[in-house]
């Protein structure tokens, strides 16, 4: 039996996942952003984490050139974020920086984030039209609040106990 690309998006629609925006600096200044949600934990000792990220994306090339990225994990009531960074943006929006921190590694974090990592790439591996990126997390803060959860296409949160 072969399975569509329907069948798949609808199946993987049941898994709730968190949603996160990835940032990576440029080489000549400001910062690209992507929502994602294909990441998950690898271990924790080292602290490694996967990325995976479709070769026709702007951050791919990004990722391949820097090595690091910024994992922000968005609090509920960060929607139109998470669907703005989700379409692939131009340059000009690359150059606003507004809104963001920068580490010493020079990585971008989101000054709203509900937990943000700083992520060193240490492996890359091709499957398909994506690259698996495994990153080892060199820096978190984390703060209180609500995550903003995506289930069967849209955003999502979880109900209050």
């Amino acid at each position: 039996m072969t399975v569509t690309e329907e069948q798949l998006r609808g199946a993987w629609g049941t898994f709730a996942t968190g949603v996160t925006i990835v940032t990576t600096t440029l080489q000549g200044g400001g910062v690209h952003r992507m929502t994602a949600n294909a990441l998950c934990s690898v271990c924790l000792t080292p602290p490694l984490l996967l990325l995976c990220v479709g070769h026709q994306r702007h951050t791919y090339q990004h990722l391949k050139e820097s090595g690091r990225f910024g994992i922000n994990i968005l609090p509920l009531g960060e929607e139109e974020a998470a669907t703005r960074y989700a379409m692939t943006g131009d340059d000009e929006e690359d150059r606003d920086t507004t809104g963001l921190h920068f580490l010493d590694s020079g990585t971008a974090a989101l000054d709203g984030a509900l937990t943000f990592m700083d992520c060193r790439v240490v492996s890359e591996h091709v499957e398909g039209d994506h690259t698996i990126f495994v990153a080892e997390v060199e820096h978190i803060e984390t703060r209180p609040g609500a995550p903003l959860l995506f289930y069967e296409g849209r955003y999502a949160a979880l109900e209050e106990k």
